[in-house]
């Protein structure tokens, strides 16, 4: 028996529920209303766009063959009727109804349905501070921005670009501004790091130095206070407690709240995240709507809380689910773990699931280990470090979330997030990990993976066999000695890679080679504590473990070593020859 369906925004979780339902369902009567005049874009390509990766908005309009998901493409070709321009006002949910207003003409008419889907989307937050309604002021809300953006720059308008935030969409835009157009680009970003919340400190870093490199430049832990106008009205610089910053455009990119009032003012249970509550099949507080993509608020499958998460990977596939449903078809949508990855001019970043900050706020007993392995066999030409990043609960042994740092020209790093993101999803441990089985040739990844050899520092450092100094307090010691006076560091590396640091650091640093530690180690002060520096970290285990043997039980290990070390940029590094 036919149906009428009705599906509130055309971008992304809409568009999936029509086509994927038209599919199982071919005598539904399908609609998808949108105000907006183009619908059915790669929204996450539109800083791709701008930085001129994509050559044409059109291209993040079009389907793999190359054909625009226009209006009349969703007529012909999958028989759902999409009617653009058109706002829906008010849902009438006792009449099963819906009052849309026709933006060209001004004509109002009620819309019936026996189904009504709700993919209304989200929208940048807007900073209230003096100056950001100012012409030259952009928020990255729709295809339309972008656009006056790329024209901006293709006629030679922006030399100086700021960037209000320092989370996804921001770091993208400023990579979009710096790399192809070489604009002097700044992000302003008011939490102590990039990407608050989402990865640690340390990951964080190497993020920042990989944009502090490519000419980008960082402020973190300043906020953005006025945006001033130069004397064509335009916007002309961003003013912090700390700097004034001259610009010729900003992008400001410190969020997005879920376009719910449609769902509240029609009596459906909205959640304090600001997002519509959809239970696991993605039914609103009426069985007869759905709702699905950034509008609502979903589980943390490990946090156990609610968010809304503005993903295009996670709308079409609560789309799907919506579509399942309403054809007939149990389908659920259980929530997410978090998982994203992102590139930085030639570097990626990664992560799945709670970061040791967030898993700590929380209330986790979590700890966490970080490794730097090769992403392929060590003899292979082509292998790079992988600095990876574990993070588990010390009661259960859950694994809690995994960060990853890499070259964006390798999916290494993408691949371990992956597998990651999998068993976190279903709440597997650090023994799950050491032992999960991943594909191997040299070529691709080293016999024991970087993601099984992460798991098993973590299990060693359970085990008490295993004793680490985080980054975050090696960099304050270098920072600053006197913090800690009975600390030394202990080099085993080679003495060509030694002797620059026994110069610089004197009798703080004592360097002695990996393969005469056994024979040498009564040199070791017996009042020192030792930290244990080598590249990775795997051989500062090994002699942890022998000068154990030898009650010489007052050393740390430098998780991950230099090979962290050089992807933080710091400022104490002799010769500054970093990554």
């Amino acid at each position: 028996m036919s149906q009428k369906i009705l599906i509130i925004g055309g971008v992304a979780a809409g568009p999936k529920t029509a086509c994927r339902l038209k599919r199982l369902r071919p005598e539904f009567d399908i609609t998808v209303v949108d105000q907006d005049s183009l619908i059915s874009y790669g929204g996450c390509g539109i800083p791709y766009y701008v930085s001129g990766d994509v050559n044409d908005e059109v291209q993040l309009r079009q389907t793999s063959f190359h054909t625009t998901r226009d209006a009349a493409f969703f007529d012909r070709a999958k028989g759902v009727a999409v009617r653009t321009r058109t706002r829906a006002l008010a849902i009438d949910r006792r009449a099963k109804t819906v009052e849309v207003e026709d933006l060209d003409a001004g004509k109002r008419e009620k819309l019936p349905y026996d189904k009504l889907v709700l993919a209304t989307g989200s929208q940048p937050r807007v900073l209230p501070i003096p100056g950001a309604d100012l012409p030259g002021v952009f928020t990255i809300s729709d295809l339309h921005k972008a656009i006056a953006i790329k024209e901006r720059l293709a006629r030679g308008k922006v030399g100086r670009a700021v960037v209000i935030g320092g989370g996804f969409i921001g770091i993208e835009m400023a990579e979009a501004f710096a790399d192809l157009w070489g604009v002097e680009t700044t992000i302003v970003e008011f939490a102590e790091q990039l990407l608050p919340g989402i990865v640690d400190p340390a990951f964080a870093a190497m993020l920042q130095h990989a944009l502090e490199k490519n000419g980008v430049a960082v402020h973190t832990g300043e906020g953005a206070t006025a945006i001033a106008a130069g004397e064509n009205g335009n916007a002309c610089r961003v003013e912090t407690p700390k700097r004034t910053i001259d610009c010729d455009i900003v992008v400001m990119a410190v969020g997005v709240t879920p376009r719910s009032d449609l769902a509240r003012e029609a009596g459906l249970l909205v959640g304090a995240t600001g997002g519509i509550v959809v239970n696991n099949r993605m039914q609103t507080s009426d069985p007869d709507i759905y709702a699905a993509g950034d509008c609502v608020e979903i589980t943390h499958l490990v946090a156990g809380t609610k968010s809304v998460a503005p993903l295009g990977s996670l709308a079409n596939r609560q789309g799907r689910v919506v579509a399942d449903n309403l054809a007939g078809i149990p389908a659920r949508f259980d929530g997410w773990v978090g998982s994203f990855v992102m590139k930085a001019f030639d570097a990626c970043i990664s992560a799945t699931g709670l970061s040791l900050t967030t898993a700590r706020r929380l209330g986790f007993d979590a700890d966490a280990v970080i490794s730097a392995q090769s992403d392929r066999a060590h003899f292979f030409p082509t292998q790079t470090v992988i600095p990876l990043r574990l993070v588990f609960d010390r009661r259960t042994r859950r694994v809690l979330g995994v960060q990853g740092f890499g070259p964006s020209a390798s999916d290494a790093v993408l691949a371990r997030i992956d597998a990651a993101a999998g068993l976190i999803a279903r709440g597997a441990t650090i023994d799950e990990f050491s032992n999960l089985e991943m594909a191997y040739a040299p070529p691709f990844a080293t016999a024991l993976d970087a993601l099984n050899a992460t798991a098993n520092i973590a299990d060693n450092k359970l085990a008490g066999r295993l004793r680490t100094v985080s980054v975050e307090d090696f960099l304050a010691w270098m920072d600053d000695f006197a913090s800690h006076p009975d600390w030394m560091a202990l080099d085993i590396r080679h003495p060509a890679e030694t002797k620059a640091f026994t110069e610089a650091f004197g009798d703080r640093w004592i360097a002695i080679p990996y393969v005469e530690i056994r024979e040498r180690h009564k040199e070791l002060p017996a009042d020192k504590t030792l930290i244990i520096i080598c590249d990775a970290g795997t051989r500062s285990y090994e002699i942890q473990c022998f000068l154990d043997s030898v009650d010489k039980r007052d050393t740390l290990v430098l998780g991950g070593g230099f090979n962290i070390m050089r992807r933080l940029g710091v400022g104490w590094w002799p010769g500054k020859q970093q990554s």
